[in-house]
């Protein structure tokens, strides 16, 4: 069992008066990806209030986007239907998103206009799995059936497509560290630091460390919002906590499963686990948090992620 603190219930008096971009900043806000195997128009990026007990109402959704021509991605929504990933990130003192899919779509959107600010279609063979705003403006991608990390170099333009490589089998996480300067990144039993030189039109990926022994089927990996120097990872068998500054597992959990983990500044939880009779083998209709527990379920839904809505960083 996790060690949790907090309790969803006490955000509702807290939302209530804040503002939707203080709350999405404070952490209180939970986005979700949508899949939607059948009908890829219909897959959403839904940004969701926990405070809310019937996820099923209107009062729940605070905000949904996916790619249109009107948004800026004419030639592109058919790179759309499986979103594997999204962000809240800072950007010229802005609010934007990073969204990724399995379909092949990276982008940097503004929020919450969602219109397009930079775009590409990674390729559907790929399988883009999840993707991270950088300081200079680049976006880093992981795509597990490419076996890759790519730095795109989204400041040079709205359309760039150059990238850095640097290979990575079953890449399925990245997340910035802004105190070592260094991108985390997660494939099977890897988790790595990388350390991005060159120049934002040239940029270059190094590898400076790594953490020994994860098990295979590494999955996600997200900050630890309540502890500065933690990362949250799951793989197919365990969910651990990991230290920055040292490099090594500091927590170990026997939760197999689990397809995204992260945490409220809080303290509380948020996972997804595969649910039976969903659609896919990877999906769900609900969203669970830990203790105390809570479900809190979409009827219908394909959810594959859930994401704590915070720009930070850790």
């Amino acid at each position: 069992m996790f060690r949790l603190l907090g309790s969803i219930c006490v955000l509702a008096a807290l939302l209530t008066a804040t503002p939707p971009a203080q709350a999405a900043e404070a952490g209180r806000l939970v986005a979700v990806t949508d899949q939607n195997y059948d009908s890829p128009s219909a897959a959403r990026i839904r940004l969701m209030d926990p405070a809310v007990a019937n996820w099923g109402t209107a009062a729940a959704q605070k905000w949904t986007w996916s790619p249109t021509s009107a948004n800026g991605f004419s030639g592109l929504t058919g790179a759309w239907g499986l979103p594997t990933d999204v962000k809240l990130r800072m950007k010229a003192e802005a609010y934007v998103a990073v969204v990724s899919d399995s379909r092949g779509l990276a982008a940097l959107i503004g929020y919450p206009s969602g219109q397009r600010l930079w775009a590409v279609n990674v390729g559907s063979a790929n399988n883009p799995h999840s993707v991270e705003l950088l300081p200079d403006g680049n976006v880093a991608v992981a795509a597990s059936n490419g076996g890759f990390i790519r730095v795109y170099t989204a400041s040079q333009g709205s359309s760039s497509a150059t990238y850095a490589s640097f290979p990575l089998p079953d890449a399925h996480g990245l997340q910035w560290d802004p105190v070592r300067q260094v991108l985390w990144v997660l494939g099977g039993s890897k988790l790595l630091a990388l350390k991005i030189t060159g120049t934002p039109a040239a940029p270059t990926l190094t590898e400076v460390s790594t953490v020994p022994g994860l098990t295979a089927g590494g999955h996600d990996l997200t900050p630890v919002l309540e502890d500065h120097d933690r990362l949250w990872v799951s793989t197919g068998s365990k969910v651990y906590q990991v230290s920055k500054s040292s490099a090594s597992i500091v927590a170990t959990f026997d939760q197999p499963g689990i397809k995204s983990v992260s945490s409220m500044p809080n303290a509380q939880q948020v996972r997804t686990t595969p649910k039976a009779g969903c659609r896919t083998g990877w999906c769900t209709d609900t969203v669970n948090f830990a203790v105390p527990a809570a479900n809190r379920t979409i009827p219908g839904a394909e959810i594959y992620k859930a994401r704590v809505w915070s720009s930070r960083y850790e």
